[in-house]
């Protein structure tokens, strides 16, 4: 044998090592960056942010005056017949007003205030419609509360964005990880297969594959009502076997929608870490989304209900549900992996 010959050899049998080096370090600087982006946002929710504090005192001092001399408040506005009404505004604008001011980066309690604000307006333009009503108070009232709202908005989309809840272009962003005692290899081929996704995301009636990297999605209507589904076309766009899978909406301009799943391998053989980041905006954009927020469909607890139900599955092929069942039942999933006997106890975090 040749020199020659002998160090291709050593080249070629170097070669998997080189790349399984350079997958090492790529995880280990992935999980680097995901580490600062995370004690980047927990710096972020410690600075207090003055206009949010500010409009949590006004929504207390509002309330009380709503709770203590609703006749008063309501003869002023011109809505004396909604008295027994304002008592519970008012209850709604203290109980937000304290949730502001016992967080630092109160962005979920500053979108519920966005919410009210929209059953606010609500009350009055129907006061405004009644001929019962002084037109011209309510007028006034109806400008300051929205005056009031433009100020909530603008406050929640800036500790939106500073948190990372929703991005530059205005893209409401989720977030998820969660640590599953299974293997890189088997959640990757489970969600590779996207038919999968409605047996654990409970918003999606069904996701059917119609080429290579496309998928049609189906999706519940965001009332939960009797409206009608929303649909849409999906690509893939980056897929890495048992690494990454990447996917955005196409061909429509009412939905916009991109999602991202990573899987590593958690540390101490204690399985994979998967990290799940969805961007959307949604019907009616962030106001649509707080008034969802304040009727308890928050995008974010929705997520993490679907990844616990993908780590349910995964480690012991159950799925809790109460659908048509008694309290505590639980509904069977095949799924198209083989579950050990011995599932990890972990954790989820946001």
């Amino acid at each position: 044998m040749t020199i020659e010959q002998t160090n291709r050899d050593e080249e070629s049998s170097s070669t998997p090592r080189r790349q399984t080096g350079a997958r090492a370090r790529d995880s280990t600087l992935s999980r680097h960056r995901e580490r600062d982006r995370s004690q980047a946002r927990r710096r972020l929710r410690t600075v207090e942010n003055p206009l949010a504090r500010g409009l949590g005192w006004f929504g207390i001092g509002l309330g009380l005056i709503e709770v203590v001399a609703p006749r008063g408040l309501a003869r002023a506005i011109g809505i004396e017949n909604h008295r027994a009404l304002l008592r519970v505004f008012g209850l709604r604008e203290i109980a937000s007003g304290l949730g502001i001011l016992s967080q630092p980066r109160p962005v979920g309690w500053m979108w519920a205030r966005v919410g009210g604000d929209v059953m606010d307006l609500a009350l009055l333009a129907l006061a405004l419609a009644s001929s019962r009503s002084r037109r011209g108070r309510v007028a006034v009232a109806t400008a300051a509360v929205a005056g009031a709202a433009v100020l909530d908005v603008l406050c929640s989309r800036q500790l939106s964005v500073q948190t990372g809840m929703i991005t530059e272009t205005g893209a409401i962003l989720v977030q998820k990880s969660l640590t599953i005692g299974r293997s890189p290899e088997d959640l990757y081929r489970v969600w590779r297969d996207f038919d999968n996704l409605p047996r654990w995301m409970s918003h999606l009636e069904s996701v059917r594959t119609t080429g290579e990297n496309r998928s049609h999605w189906v999706v519940k209507a965001p009332a939960g009502g009797t409206g009608d589904s929303i649909e849409w076309d999906a690509e893939i766009t980056e897929d890495r076997p048992n690494e990454c899978i990447a996917w955005r909406s196409t061909g429509s301009r009412d939905v916009d929608h991109s999602g991202l799943v990573r899987f590593e391998p958690a540390p101490a053989d204690r399985g994979t870490e998967i990290h799940v980041e969805l961007a959307y905006r949604p019907p009616g954009g962030m106001m649509g989304a707080a008034v969802a927020k304040l009727f308890g469909r928050a995008p974010d607890q929705q997520i993490q209900e679907d990844v616990r139900r993908f780590k349910q599955m995964m480690e012991a092929g159950e799925v809790p549900t109460t659908r048509g069942q008694t309290r505590g039942a639980k509904k069977k999933v095949e799924a198209e992996v083989k579950y050990s006997d011995k599932p990890s106890p972990n954790r989820i975090s946001s």
